[in-house]
């Protein structure tokens, strides 16, 4: 079986760190679906605008070791377990057992809330969504409508999940850093960037570090609509430190 991507995601996240663990954890993180070309043909979305949420099927992309061939056509290891961050790293489960984006084909599953379905001069139909836990630039192969009736299992185990209850932490944003953030940074979507704090909060509230790291003195960055947002966290509470430009990439030497 060969797939090929039929859009690609936008997001303000340029990397993998500090994006939520799961989708809906930050509810209004905004992103992007851009249909590719081929199928950017309205009618498909025909329907769509009645379904309050989706289903979406994306490729772990950064997880490859070449650029130029998609993770699920190339020989590669795997490890039947892994360790997930939600038991601190510390412990292996099967990988099959877990939602780690080390996969044998890098396939991850989001359900995602719908904003809106925009129509656009230069991009054709995009679909505009709420929670996503995907990154800038990633091939999504598949979208398909959350249906309540079939999705929705309130009786459902939680497995390990179920013995380590998740909680957001509380987040100090200075004024002066936001006003900072409103005029360095630049929303994927051409909108502004001001818009975009209460969602960079919401995705501050997950707690971007790994679980295993607690030193109150070390300061992290997380990249955020084209910017390096520095933050400290200690005694259960994040502060944004500091808003920078990312720095531009060193030459590769020769």
């Amino acid at each position: 079986m060969e797939i090929s991507p039929i859009a690609v995601f936008r997001s303000p996240f340029d990397g993998k760190f500090g994006v939520p663990r799961q989708s809906g954890l930050a509810p209004t993180l905004r992103g992007r679906i851009v249909f590719n070309p081929p199928y950017r043909d309205p009618e498909s979305l025909r329907g769509l605008e009645g379904f309050s949420h989706i289903w979406i099927i994306w490729e772990f992309s950064l997880n490859r070791t070449s650029t130029d061939t998609p993770s699920f056509q190339r020989d590669k290891t795997w490890s039947p377990t892994v360790r997930p961050p939600r038991l601190g790293g510390n412990q292996r489960m099967g990988v099959f057992a877990t939602r780690s984006p080390f996969r044998p084909n890098s396939l991850g599953l989001s359900c995602v809330e719908v904003e809106s379905i925009e129509k656009t001069s230069s991009e054709g139909t995009v679909i505009n969504v709420l929670g996503a836990d995907i990154c800038d630039g990633t091939p999504i192969y598949d979208i398909k409508p959350y249906i309540p009736y079939t999705d929705c299992h309130k009786d459902a185990s939680g497995g390990f999940t179920s013995d380590s209850e998740w909680k957001p932490i509380s987040v100090d944003f200075p004024e002066n850093l936001k006003k900072e953030f409103a005029r360095k940074a630049k929303a994927p979507d051409g909108g502004k960037a001001e818009d975009d704090i209460p969602a960079l909060v919401d995705t501050l509230s997950c707690d971007p570090r790994p679980r295993y790291q607690d030193d109150p003195e070390r300061e992290y960055g997380m990249t955020f609509d084209g910017v390096d947002v520095r933050f400290k966290v200690s005694d259960g509470k994040l502060t944004v430190t500091a808003i920078e430009k990312v720095p531009k990439p060193k030459p590769t030497e020769i």
